[in-house]
């Protein structure tokens, strides 16, 4: 069991781009869409780090609002309407009073009260962080983020919303190519210090 900040980002490092757009990644050929799997077991012979073998393995799910209302514009942009794609205990970290939603609870307190509620209902499997890369990085700061999974798409942004804008020292556990997209599995060894010169 882990917990594990899963995301694309552009190749200068943005989860989405200036205008909270993910247009640039659904752009990009891969070999897995991360929007409403069903967990199910994995193709064996699928690359250890393919998406679906990461999907497979998680319990339970957590993240903010931006990333939560942009799944809600995504899903409803053809008028259909809003279902939570995912059937895991999952959690939405605002302080906002947004409607309620099937599928999800909404939470306005720290991530360290958060994270056991996140750890028990998945039980023994790993704690997704979606997004974004802020509430990955409040988990982080209480040593509460165990590894990052990126898939990094060959797309240069410019600006937008960064990947994780903490210091954090990691250590690459594996890579591999799927489609266009680079994964990257790091595990989190901790704040990096600033040297003074």
């Amino acid at each position: 069991m882990a917990t594990i900040f899963c995301t694309a980002t552009s190749l200068d490092g943005y989860i989405a781009d200036d205008e909270e757009s993910l247009s640039w990644l659904f752009a990009t050929s891969g070999d897995a869409d991360p929007a409403g799997y069903t967990p199910t077991e994995p193709d064996p012979s699928l690359p250890d780090l393919h998406f679906d073998r990461f999907y497979a393995g998680v319990g339970s799910i957590v993240c903010g609002i931006n990333t939560f209302e942009w799944v809600r514009r995504d899903l409803t942009k053809d008028g259909t309407p809003f279902v939570w794609p995912y059937t895991e205990p999952s959690w939405i970290v605002t302080h906002r009073d947004p409607a309620p939603v099937e599928g999800v609870e909404f939470f306005s307190g720290d991530v360290t009260d958060l994270h056991p509620l996140l750890v028990d209902a998945a039980d023994g499997k790993d704690v997704w962080i979606v997004g974004g890369g802020d509430l990955a990085g409040q988990f982080a700061d209480h040593g509460l983020l165990d590894q990052v999974w990126v898939h990094q798409c060959p797309v240069v942004l410019g600006s937008g919303r960064p990947l994780l804008p903490r210091r954090l020292r990691l250590h690459r556990q594996k890579i591999e190519t799927h489609g266009q997209f680079t994964a990257m599995l790091f595990d989190v060894v901790g704040p990096e210090p600033r040297v003074s010169t």
